[in-house]
């Protein structure tokens, strides 16, 4: 019986990319004669006609193609959640519906899969971007390989292979607020690093904006490391040195000089600061509070509608 290789995509207003991204996908096949191929596409609640084609598709491939409809848009990591539990190969590759990534590697990968590796990734080397974009996520890479990983990719991965081992690991933690591609590197399996170029896009807007980036960031800093709350004790103690030493300055100005400080001057100032570091503190601690109590409600990161075409037991 062949071995199967499936490809999890998640799929949010991607009507331009699909009638292209689907074939190229479709045509691994011919390339892969000892497996079985399955794509799960992940309809994250589009809203264009993404769904059609991808039902349109899934009719014509029923063997082949599932298509996992959910009730509205969760996000990009809950829709890859959401393809990852729907899978049922023996090894599994993450890619996005754009291919910006080059998907004609996977058969590279499968080849490092055989020989052993549990967790193969597309390292970028160059990225084929606007330089705002490339800014804003260098910024990102940097915190995670500074304050989480130190070996962790510098222009970060999205585009990979994992083993059934992994993809079952992943399956197990129901973590919410978390990014799927850092969850993987903190399992600890060794990756294999393809060095890759990331194009840029050819179709289509990008649905990833500058608040869904800076989101992610809090998130994944919050998820996988202490530096928030790192901030607000090392914020008060540099706060407490710094209002001793100006109290000191004041009192040895009164003694040496004889003369008191401007009264409002001086208290304006104080309170100011340290209302402004208080308002901080409390909102750093309140994002945390805000994941625990997400954690707490126990409802799942995603809600399924329906799922088209290729059917398996694994939910």
């Amino acid at each position: 019986m062949p071995r199967t290789f499936s490809i999890v995509v998640p799929v949010f207003q991607n009507e331009a990319n699909l009638p292209d991204t689907i074939p190229k996908l479709l045509g691994l096949g011919s390339g892969l004669p000892s497996y079985a191929l399955e794509l799960i596409f992940v309809d994250d609640g589009s809203q264009d006609r993404s769904f059609t084609i991808l039902t349109d598709h899934a009719a014509r491939h029923p063997g082949i193609i599932k298509v996992v409809k959910l009730t509205r848009n969760f996000g990009q990591i809950p829709a890859i959640q959401a393809g990852l539990r729907h899978a049922t190969g023996d090894c599994v590759g993450i890619i996005s519906a754009d291919l910006q990534e080059p998907w004609e590697i996977f058969p590279d990968m499968i080849k490092e899969w055989e020989r052993g590796a549990k967790f193969v990734m597309g390292e970028r080397q160059k990225r084929e971007e606007h330089l705002l974009h490339r800014l804003v996520s260098g910024v990102y890479w940097y915190l995670i390989r500074r304050f989480a990983f130190p070996d962790y990719p510098t222009m970060g991965y999205d585009f990979c292979l994992l083993d059934r081992q992994v993809v079952d690991d992943l399956n197990r933690i129901n973590e919410k607020n978390t990014s799927i591609f850092v969850l993987t590197y903190w399992l600890g399996y060794r990756p294999v690093r393809l060095p890759i170029t990331r194009k840029v896009r050819e179709k289509g807007a990008s649905q990833w904006r500058l608040w869904n980036k800076l989101t992610f960031t809090m998130d994944t800093l919050i998820g996988f490391t202490y530096l928030p709350a790192r901030v607000i004790s090392v914020m008060g103690f540099a706060v407490a040195i710094l209002s001793l030493l100006y109290l000191l300055f004041l009192l040895t100005n009164w003694y040496v000089m004889r003369t008191s400080p401007l009264g409002w001057t001086t208290v304006v100032g104080l309170l100011t600061l340290l209302g402004s570091t208080i308002l901080f503190s409390i909102g750093i601690v309140s994002e945390y509070l805000l994941r625990i109590l997400d954690e707490a409600r126990k409802r799942p990161p995603y809600v399924v509608e329906r799922v088209v075409g290729r059917t398996d037991d694994r939910t």
